[in-house]
């Protein structure tokens, strides 16, 4: 295929909205839930364990802990599907893929550190 004609067809696609987050920050995801003939919002809470692919094949893994049990479930960025994606805090993580995560216990398996601002003072 053409690929003026390609990137035409692809620019339609992408997710209108800009989604600003990286892998370690806390978000919450809005999905687009169909039954039978009724749609509703569902809200998937967690840490953003990775992301993956460039364009619209573009995707991101959020993990959470539901019942003590570790569930992660992937996202396509530009999904029609996914109707939001909030920021709930920032993370700061040395790593672009989280895996060791999955082998934590408790509260570590949620933890991953704040982001700190830091502010640079003025030497009088």
């Amino acid at each position: 295929m053409n690929q003026a004609l390609q990137d035409k067809i692809e620019s339609e696609q992408y997710r209108k909205d800009d989604a600003k987050f990286a892998v370690g920050d806390s978000v919450k995801v809005h999905t687009k839930v169909v039954e039978g003939d009724k749609e509703r919002i569902q809200i998937f809470a967690g840490v953003v364990m990775g992301k993956r692919g460039h364009g619209l094949n573009e995707t991101f893994t959020v993990r959470r802990i539901s019942y003590g049990e570790g569930v992660e479930r992937v996202f396509p960025l530009h999904s029609p599907r996914v109707d939001k994606i909030e920021v709930e805090r920032q993370g700061s993580v040395r790593r672009a893929k989280l895996t060791y995560l999955r082998k934590r216990l408790g509260k570590g398996a949620t933890l991953v550190r704040e982001k700190e601002e830091k502010i640079v003072e003025a030497v009088k």
